[in-house]
């Protein structure tokens, strides 16, 4: 029993069955322009956007220049710092997908996933096993690393099994037998494990560095793990948490500020906060830094029980089972899984953020120019130039490229601007609507300025003034414009297939179209925690989520930029909703219950409210 006489919460289980690699590139964005000219390596390197750093190299930052500091500060500190403009993200983004490829090809189970640019999660669980059985103890310091499991000819590496490869993170004994000849647990099937996965992370890390980019990499048995690993020893340095009893991994886990915990965000972490101190919760809620760790949460005397976390974090808006998924958490449990590689993505998403739009032109001007560097992305990522004449018959193209999926829903989402001292979450008065997306965005001949405007003229604005009755003075803080619901081009798979699940999907697309609601989704939305409010995001976009510090021209640049290197600054993405069921790529939360649902039963369930 807790101290309220509530029973106890017993701690969840922990599956150590799979072996997670995360990989992160140290200072991506200064790496990506070193490379373009290698005289900057040795300078001091900032990268600017939107009048503030986004991110600088090491050289910068021993000489105390930091992510995310206005360029006057930077100068400050650093007078002969050489900033470099980082508004367009196309090098940023060819870089990414190359390295992307490049592990992906080493897959076996073809589990790769990417978290923004610069980050990637590999499972590597089936090429750990097979080459673990293949381990001989007694040659131990002459193994073979195979990777092919179908052609022993097929290329490999050889590797010293009688020390992990790079740091560990253990107690002291555990940790003097990694380094010294693993006396006493060459018979634990964990650690050997992460042994050996150990060695294929740091040829891996070579194998990307052959390619000029170097690495941080976290080795576990889950993604939270793997991640906040990771982040113990950058740059170019790799982390293995030894986490053999539960005992360790909490006590790795408690050390930990609660805000950089994976799946906690502001508005968890004010609550819990406010509970632990007996105090009023601060408004406060984009901040990325708590007066809590993790461990100070966990073993709290009166969080013990389930009754009263439900309690604290429970309410109107939230996601139900949020409480057990924050505790789960705590204890370093994390059952996502690291999601299949994909050829196309899910969807495409550019968003900014502002200071407050209140006039037509100003909505008009933003909105074309995120919608022509949209369009650019949609052609980039969903279309290949082809040798021959073949076309897709559907959509029509007037060039001699090949689309690999067509996105079907265009979706728009504004909310207003709001400031950390109003007291509003970030997500206030978020509104979204979608509508199926105009077949002319599918004609290449068309300059992409064109297509740009056209759509912004005869799709964007009039969405814009439906969600937004007001002639002027909307205070608009946030507008993201989304393409998605991709479906294969014609050439692909079985042409007539047809299953009940794409009916639904097809018939709530009509819907959706004549349907607007407000996602003002609770802490646990799907991606609130993770790498989302970006001027530009990469994959899996969202809208909104993270901290926002002010830039030129009323503009703001998110927090959480495309590329966080720095385990100190990171804010983390969630790990338990980012997969499956509560996936937001594949569903949508109730704005009214916060019930999460899949796409194609939104409109019966947003109907099922009315009546």
């Amino acid at each position: 029993m807790d101290l309220s006489g509530h029973p106890r919460r017993r701690p969840p289980r922990r599956n150590d069955d799979r072996i997670v690699l995360h990989f992160d590139l140290d200072c991506f964005y200064a790496q990506v322009v070193e490379n373009q000219q290698p005289a900057l390596k040795t300078l001091p390197l900032g990268i600017r956007q939107k009048g503030i750093l986004a991110t600088c190299n090491y050289v910068a930052r021993k000489k105390g220049v930091g992510k995310l500091t206005t360029l006057a500060e930077a100068k400050r500190l650093c007078p002969d710092l050489v900033v470099v403009d980082g508004e367009d993200l196309s090098p940023f983004r060819d870089v990414s997908k190359r390295l992307y490829a490049l592990l992906r090809s080493y897959s076996w189970n073809g589990r790769v996933e990417r978290l923004g640019l610069d980050e990637m999660f590999l499972d590597v669980t089936d090429m750990v096993k097979y080459n673990l059985e293949l381990l001989n103890q007694s040659t131990i310091t002459d193994s073979f690393f195979y990777l092919s499991r179908t052609d022993p000819a097929g290329g490999g590496f050889s590797y010293d099994a009688s020390s992990f490869a790079g740091c560990v993170h253990a107690p002291e004994d555990v940790a003097k037998a990694a380094h010294g000849g693993h006396d006493g647990f060459l018979d634990n099937p964990l650690y050997m494990r992460l042994l050996v996965a150990s060695h294929l992370a740091r040829y891996l890390r070579i194998k990307i560095e052959d390619e000029g980019y170097t690495t941080a990499c976290g080795i576990a048995t889950n993604k939270l793990l793997a991640k906040l690993a990771g982040n113990k020893n950058k740059p170019r340095n790799q982390t293995t948490l030894l986490g053999l009893s539960s005992d360790v991994v909490h006590a790795f886990i408690d050390e930990h500020n609660l805000r950089k915990i994976p799946g906690i965000g502001g508005k968890t972490t004010r609550i819990l906060e406010a509970f632990v101190h007996e105090k009023d919760i601060d408004p406060d809620m984009h901040t990325l830094e708590s007066s809590l760790t993790a461990g100070q949460v966990r073993t709290h005397p009166a969080l013990q029980s389930p009754s009263v976390l439900e309690q604290l974090l429970g309410g109107p808006g939230s996601e139900r089972g949020l409480a057990a998924k924050i505790w789960a958490l705590l204890h370093g449990v994390d059952d996502s899984d690291v999601k299949a590689a994909r050829d196309v993505p899910t969807q495409i998403s550019i968003e900014d953020t502002y200071r407050g739009l209140n006039e037509p032109s100003d909505i008009r001007r933003e909105m074309h120019l995120l919608t022509a560097s949209l369009l650019r992305r949609i052609h980039t990522d969903l279309v290949v130039v082809e040798d021959d004449d073949t076309q897709p018959t559907s959509p029509p193209t007037t060039t001699a490229g090949k689309w690999l999926a067509y996105p079907k829903t265009l979706r728009l989402t504004t909310r207003p601007y709001t400031s950390p001292s109003d007291g509003k979450p970030y997500d206030w008065s978020r509104t979204s609507r979608s509508v199926p997306l105009p077949s002319f965005v599918f004609h290449l001949a068309a300059p992409a300025e064109q297509t740009a405007q056209r759509l912004v003229t005869e799709t964007l604005m009039p969405l814009f003034h439906r969600m937004n009755p007001a002639p002027r003075g909307w205070n608009t803080g946030l507008i993201n414009v989304c393409v998605t619901n991709m479906a294969g081009s014609a050439s692909e798979g079985g042409g007539s297939t047809r299953n009940i699940g794409d009916m639904f999907r097809r018939q709530d697309e009509v819907r959706r179209e004549f349907t607007a609601y407000a996602d003002e989704a609770g802490e646990g939305s799907p991606g609130q925690a993770g790498k989302r409010s970006r001027e530009e995001e990469e994959e899996e976009s969202g809208e909104g989520g993270s901290k926002r510090v002010f830039g030129e021209g009323g503009r703001t640049l998110a927090a959480s930029s495309p590329e966080d290197d720095d385990g100190d600054d990171d804010e983390p993405w969630d790990p338990v909703l980012d997969d499956g069921p509560n996936d937001r790529t594949d569903g949508e939360t109730c704005p009214r219950c916060g019930y999460w649902m899949p796409l194609f039963v939104v409109g019966s369930h947003l109907r099922y409210h009315e009546m």
